[in-house]
């Protein structure tokens, strides 16, 4: 991605992303967003863009390896996301699920990410300290807990499911407080002009709707017109 891409990707939300990205495919059916409502610990912040770092934890019970094992799969998981192209976002999935206790995602954990420059956090897991963590580093998050448990990282780089979305490590991820989607690569030459052409065909109706004296036959006349144009 050039730097104007990442820039105006981050200047819209996931939902405009999803649609243009059906404006690519030229039809309704792609799927690759999550599913269900999670939760942003900065909602103000805008979208997240940028190359997937994965990952897989768990909290609910201590690890069942050796302490020696566990401290160098830690370091593994860091030196992971210390490297790679920028910009970057961690996706993290918490294997214990629905039942997933482990605050992963507090102050001290955001702000090392976020030192070593990425951009956000997409997790089915847990989330703590809000009101404390990092400006410019918005988590995306299944849900709020109070303890990190017996948090430990049990897989790097490998693909990770989170809210029905699965996502491999390196590919694009856009994310903000609606879910994620990714951006298969081949639509990355083509989801600028879709964008644009997706926000130039919605002011139609956009447009016809908030002028005064709106009503059905200025509706349907717009309309016509906006389903010429995204054809």
């Amino acid at each position: 991605m050039d730097e104007a891409l990442i820039a105006q990707l981050r200047e819209v939300d996931t939902p405009t992303v999803c649609n243009a990205i059906e404006v690519v495919e030229g039809k309704r059916g792609f799927d690759r967003f999550t599913r269900g409502t999670m939760l942003c610990s900065d909602p103000g912040a805008g979208a997240v863009v940028g190359v997937a770092r994965t990952a897989k934890i768990s909290a609910i019970a201590p690890p069942d390896e050796a302490p020696e094992v566990i401290r160098a799969r830690r370091m593994d998981y860091y030196r992971h996301m210390a490297s790679g192209p920028r910009p970057a976002l961690a996706v993290i999935e918490d294997i214990d699920g629905a039942a997933a206790i482990g605050a992963y995602w507090g102050e001290i954990n955001t702000t090392i990410h976020k030192g070593f420059g990425l951009s956000g956090a997409l997790t089915n897991g847990v989330m703590r300290d809000l009101g404390d963590l990092p400006d410019g580093f918005p988590v995306i998050a299944g849900s709020v807990g109070p303890s990190h448990g017996f948090v430990h990282v049990r897989e790097i780089a490998t693909p990770v499911t989170v809210f029905g979305l699965t996502v491999a490590d390196g590919e694009v991820v856009h994310a903000d407080r609606h879910g994620a989607v990714v951006i298969p690569a081949d639509y990355l030459a083509e989801i600028g002009a879709a964008i644009d052409k997706l926000i130039d065909t919605e002011q139609i109706v956009l447009a016809a709707a908030r002028r005064p004296g709106f009503d059905f036959d200025s509706f349907a006349e717009a309309w016509a017109r906006f389903e010429a144009a995204r054809t």
